[in-house]
């Protein structure tokens, strides 16, 4: 990717848009909700304060985000979709947790 965020921006690979509903439905692409998920690429390497230093964004390449419907601003490089958000723009980075058979 020749893609390199600045400052307290970062890079994401939003989700594939739901194709189906949980009925089978399939949904034309007019109809399917934009990703407010994805896996983060690359992150800047922080806002400069006032006091000249670094503030350090807590989030990594690799994570899962969350993010607003309409935040950041979407860029096609090579085909291929990104979104680049402020870090102040993402809502949660997303944990899995795996469930225990048998347990409730």
């Amino acid at each position: 990717m020749n893609l390199k965020p600045l400052h307290d921006r970062i890079i994401v690979e939003p989700a594939k848009a739901e194709e189906t509903t949980g009925g089978g439905i399939i949904l034309p692409d007019s109809a399917q909700e934009k990703p407010q998920r994805g896996t983060v690429l690359a992150v800047g390497p922080g806002k400069t304060l006032d006091s000249g230093e670094k503030a350090p964004i807590d989030i990594k390449a690799g994570e899962v985000v969350l993010y607003g419907k309409y935040g950041g601003t979407e860029v096609t490089v090579g085909g291929i979709d990104y979104v680049i958000l402020r870090a102040d723009d993402v809502l949660g980075v997303v944990t899995e947790t795996k469930v225990k058979a048998g347990k409730k």
